[in-house]
């Protein structure tokens, strides 16, 4: 089971931009949270949240990035451990994406030890440019590899030199990028990296397609099982043959694209 202590030393981030500092739960609540409910989960859920690194330009030698919405002065590295009772941790995870000014790569560690790892970008708000908002769905992924050289090659490839060194923006989608093949090896059993930008855009859609027709499979079958009605079970029995059709036509192009007989 790799730790969060494995992951930090396979980034191999110089010693120049390590913080290691608390992070005040108290703090998080104020910047991240917007309801009541939010607050309480960051303050019950949250044993403990360390701002582990800094990545600036002149720490890294990686240039900012800025356009009209975005800008990316400085990546975060933090690292937050649940207590046992903890739930909803994608929702947690966007509550502290929303506290840091920063994107940041987030280690989360469970209370039975498991490590997951979010990511999420962030964009000035449409009426408020110095304040930062979410930029797209927040990235939950475990990580769980298997094979014999499947956890080592993550690792490997997380390492701060291997990502794009064009500006912050292109290291940070580097590590989405990694994350990303990670969690497309929870279904496949490999990891491989895309070999480009648009081949890793292709594979993320194409594993959240899987999985949202695998989902409406389950539930398509669960239906099937209570329906009495002989001409409705018809129905719903034609519309699980088409699904398990494209289910398997998803699932050719996810191993194809992910190395599988080449």
């Amino acid at each position: 089971m790799t730790t969060a202590q494995e992951l930090i030393g396979a980034l191999a981030l110089p010693e120049t931009c390590l913080v290691r500092q608390r992070v005040p739960k108290k703090l998080l609540a104020e910047h991240g949270a917007t309801t009541t409910q939010d607050r309480q989960q960051i303050l019950s859920d949250i044993e403990e949240v360390v701002w582990v690194a800094a990545l600036k330009p002149h720490l890294i030698g990686v240039p900012s990035y800025h356009d009209a919405d975005r800008q990316y002065v400085e990546l975060a590295v933090l690292t937050l451990q649940l207590r046992a009772e903890a739930s909803g941790i994608a929702r947690l995870a966007g509550l502290v994406h929303r506290a840091i000014p920063y994107p940041v790569l987030l280690l989360i560690t469970a209370a039975d030890g498991r490590l997951s790892l979010s990511l999420g970008h962030l964009r000035g708000a449409q009426n408020d440019a110095d304040k930062m908002v979410l930029d797209g769905p927040v990235r939950v992924v475990m990580v769980s590899v298997s094979g014999t050289d499947g956890p080592s090659r993550f690792l490997d490839a997380m390492a701060l030199h291997r990502q794009p060194q064009t500006d912050l923006q292109a290291l940070y989608q580097g590590w989405i990028d990694t994350v990303d093949a990670l969690d497309m090896a929870q279904e496949t059993g490999v990891f491989q990296l895309s070999e480009t930008r648009e081949q890793a855009v292709a594979r993320h859609a194409a594993l959240q397609q899987y999985r949202q027709l695998t989902a409406k499979l389950a539930q398509l079958r669960s239906q099937a099982s209570k329906e009495r009605q002989l001409a409705k079970q018809v129905a719903i029995n034609q519309e699980i043959r088409k699904l398990v059709t494209d289910i398997q036509s998803t699932e050719n192009y996810i191993k194809m694209e992910n190395g599988y007989g080449k």
